[in-house]
């Protein structure tokens, strides 16, 4: 909790800023950025010359700016470390996934009709835990019986959908822990694996072999991961069927919602992931878990485009943080009993750490992404012709506000092919200070920081 103290310094700062002559400046800058929480601070300037004659047209300096620095956004993804930004980072996702599924950005909307799919991957169980059931009891048993540990394996209690308690296992002792951070280490290969199996599968659904397949069809996809509150991941993913011109062609074979359906449903249960026997521990075969679920994406009704591009997007901004572990690495020599944690993601941290000493599973680099509690895969991918990419979205809106700079006479205008444009730019840090974060707070009304 910030103290008396700090707070007496942040508004010390606030009053600061709001008197220096400078702060119509500052302030614009900070709007500009969005409520950005931590904006990087770039020194340097632009210089646009007449190829021509070497005229000088035009010179940006921030020389001249607040504190002689420019800021910029941060541009995270990570809605624990700036709201503002990974706000934007989520819409941009979101058109990505919907002009996938009703075209727009480049894709026709002819892609609608193809067969589609919104499919969940997840994780096997490594034991019993706390859940949440709309008011009924937790894992309510007659007969339950009493684990090593002497736990009765029942819950009877009916958890509030906020109840700490979720995600925590019945009990820690008989919790599988290696399988869970092994699980998350290998989820991006079995997704890998997944996608191979699946083209393999709706080749031979539809009589083709897998070389000829790329000539009536092609597998697209976009998905995002998401950590359950035991601290394990599973995969939501679209996908779709295009024709061998990608979304603006349609499949050149026969291909149904119910035989897409069916070739998910093989492919995810027929994919595994070995790892190699440890000191103490078995070899074991992983694979994704009995609760698959696959549904057809349709134009009305509870499963719509726009949902299942508003349900992907809302994950794309979040990673292990919310299952109550750190949104930064771990260092192995870090005192994880002082770590701010559940005692459970701190037992799966250390799991983490245990087994990177193993020299046979030194390729999963455990330690090194014990923070995600093994995970190290992306969090939000898609297959190449699926739709377009963040970057042309992000090009889309920067040359769009371009425009509007230079319509308002606030830029000036330059032929690209007549000026030539030369940039130096040098990092002079991040952040505000705490000052700045109550003053960004109320300029823009979206902060979500503590001071």
């Amino acid at each position: 909790m910030p103290t008396s103290a700090t707070n007496a310094h942040a508004i010390h700062g606030m009053i600061a800023r709001l008197n220096h002559p400078q702060y119509d400046r500052w302030a614009a800058q900070v709007r500009k950025c969005g409520g950005c929480r931590q904006p990087v601070r770039l020194r340097g300037k632009v210089e646009h010359y007449d190829r021509a004659t070497g005229r000088l047209l035009h010179r940006y300096s921030t020389h001249l700016e607040p504190d002689g620095f420019l800021r910029v956004p941060c541009k995270t993804r990570r809605a624990s470390r700036c709201p503002a930004c990974a706000e934007i980072y989520r819409a941009d996702t979101y058109h990505l996934i919907r002009a996938g599924l009703t075209g727009g950005k480049g894709v026709p909307e002819s892609v609608a009709t193809h067969p589609c799919l919104f499919v969940t991957l997840t994780a096997p169980s490594f034991g019993p835990v706390h859940t949440h059931r709309d008011g009924k009891p937790c894992r309510p048993r007659r007969d339950a019986p009493t684990c090593p540990h002497s736990r009765l394996l029942s819950c009877m209690a009916r958890h509030s959908a906020d109840d700490p308690r979720l995600g925590e296992p019945v009990c820690s002792g008989c919790y599988d822990y290696p399988g869970s951070v092994l699980f998350n280490s290998v989820a991006p290969l079995l997704w890998k694996r997944f996608t191979d199996a699946l083209r393999g599968r709706v080749a031979k659904l539809i009589g083709s072999t897998l070389r000829d397949l790329r000539r009536l069809v092609t597998v697209a996809f976009a998905k995002v991961a998401e950590f359950q509150r035991r601290g394990v991941v599973h995969l939501h993913a679209v996908i779709r069927l295009d024709g061998p011109d990608g979304p603006t062609s349609t499949p050149r074979a026969r291909v149904e919602t119910e035989l897409l359906t069916q070739a998910v449903r093989q492919a995810a249960g027929a994919v595994t992931a070995t790892i190699p026997a440890t000191t103490g521990q078995p070899a074991r075969v992983l694979r994704w878990g009995d609760q698959l679920d696959v549904r057809p994406i349709t134009l009305a009704g509870e499963l719509t485009r726009q949902a299942v591009a508003g349900y992907i997007a809302k994950y794309a901004t979040k990673a292990a943080e919310s299952t109550g572990t750190l949104d930064r690495r771990i260092h192995p020599l870090e005192d994880l009993t002082a770590l701010a944690v559940r005692d459970h993601v701190r037992r799966l941290i250390a799991e983490c750490f245990r087994l990177s000493e193993d020299e046979s599973l030194a390729h999963l680099r455990l330690a090194e992404w014990a923070h995600m509690l093994g995970y190290r895969g992306h969090f939000s991918t898609r297959s190449r012709h699926y739709s377009t990419t963040l970057g042309e979205i992000r090009v889309e809106r920067i040359d769009h506000l371009k425009a509007d700079a230079v319509a308002a006479s606030r830029l000036p205008h330059f032929d690209e092919d007549t000026a030539l444009k030369i940039a130096s730019w040098t990092y002079a840090g991040s952040g505000l200070s705490p000052g700045e974060q109550l003053l960004t707070a109320s300029l823009t009304g979206h902060f979500g920081g503590r001071v």
